[in-house]
């Protein structure tokens, strides 16, 4: 059986959505934003670390699709 697991990241705007089935470590992420992305801690998204929208910039530069976007509802 092959489980995909899909993990979240909340700041309260944006909610990151990471899907590590499908990445390709490319480090896009990590050399565009690296306050938020650095594969070498845990948790290795630090969504608090940026504004959102320099988050859904970054996000949206991910080749593989393992990174995603949800915009949250107003809180």
């Amino acid at each position: 059986m092959d489980k995909k697991i899909t993990k979240h990241y909340s700041n309260g705007e944006v909610t990151i959505v990471w899907q590590p089935h499908l990445c390709q470590h490319s480090g896009i992420c990590f050399r565009g934003l690296p306050q938020v992305f650095d594969p070498r801690k845990r948790p290795w998204i630090e969504q608090h670390n940026s504004t959102s929208e320099n988050i859904v910039v970054q996000v949206k530069q991910c080749p593989s699709g393992a990174l995603g976007i949800i915009y949250d509802k107003d809180k």
